[in-house]
């Protein structure tokens, strides 16, 4: 049998390279030295014969097959490391700890509701909530950073269970130019404005999505923020009918109608990033979630 000439922990170096923009960065973030990160790196392209990255000022780039074989070996990194979370799963039983990440336009009420169900049965489990936003949710579910996640489009390979469906308004302050011709916004129009919108959490920068055709505008973290720049009097966003609905009732904000589009929906879905390595107190927190959205729960407990 032919023995590997690479390790798995030369793998994870070149990875963390690469993901924290220099080896300065990455020895940061994995509390070891740069020099021997740079050891590590340098030993494995020897031993393959193949350069993997070229630096340049402070910076390291790929190569071409720098590329290639990083992309696969992050596949063989992340089924060791599901592999090894199956066996301490089967391991300890009961998990001690939850993560779930809710894309932000997910009402939170439903999971609230879902964790006091929960909390009976918890045994003392600590749940941790991340909110989210579209790509950064995504990324959270393919590094398997998450037990459960709320999520608008699945990323390719996950089996998505489909919870409720959020409508956005485009909204306004009452004063907004943009409400003097009534409610009906003209896209052109709009695109002259300030628009309040929301910060992906993805740590790889991910192409902007929905409408950005603002030349202005202010990037928040989350829509109460957005909402508080819009009951200042300026700015307009897409925010969740659910946060926005009182608003618009009592008269501080103002909903437009974009010709074209009278609101935006979005399908929001549950997925288990790893069915294998689930545990029993995923398996029940996510029947409880289901629950809060009438779904029945497929899977034993």
């Amino acid at each position: 049998m032919n023995r590997a000439k690479s390790t798995l922990e030369q793998w994870r170096i070149i990875q963390s390279v690469v993901d924290f923009g220099g080896y300065a960065q990455a020895a940061e973030k994995l509390n070891k030295s740069q020099s021997s990160l740079n050891h590590a790196v340098a030993k494995l392209q020897n031993q393959l014969g193949i350069q993997l990255l070229e630096v340049r000022g402070r910076k390291a780039y790929l190569t071409e097959q720098g590329e290639v074989l990083l992309r696969r070996s992050r596949h063989l990194t992340q089924s060791v490391d599901e592999l090894e979370q199956l066996a301490s799963n089967l391991g300890q039983g009961w998990e001690p700890n939850l993560t779930i990440a809710r894309e932000i336009i997910y009402p939170m009420h439903f999971l609230v509701d879902a964790l006091k169900a929960f909390l009976p049965d918890s045994r003392g489990t600590r749940v941790t909530v991340i909110d989210s936003v579209i790509s950064g949710t995504n990324e959270l579910i393919d590094g398997n950073k998450v037990d459960l996640a709320i999520c608008g489009v699945p990323p390719k390979g996950h089996i998505a269970e489909p919870l409720c469906e959020s409508e956005l308004y485009l909204v306004c302050p009452p004063n907004h130019p943009l409400t003097h011709c009534g409610i009906v916004a003209d896209e052109r129009e709009l695109a002259q404005h300030l628009q309040v919108v929301i910060k992906e959490t993805s740590i790889n920068k991910a192409a902007d999505t929905g409408w950005l055709k603002s030349e202005q505008r202010w990037t928040v973290s989350n829509f109460h923020e957005a909402k508080n720049v819009l009951l200042s009097g300026i700015g307009f966003c897409w925010a969740p009918a659910y946060l926005v609905e009182d608003d618009i009732k009592n008269g501080s904000l103002v909903r437009l109608i974009l010709k074209g589009s009278k609101s935006r929906k979005i399908q929001l879905s549950l997925i288990i990033p790893n069915r294998d390595s689930q545990g029993p107190a995923s398996k029940l927190l996510e029947s409880m979630i289901l629950t809060q959205h009438e779904i029945s729960h497929y899977h034993g407990v």
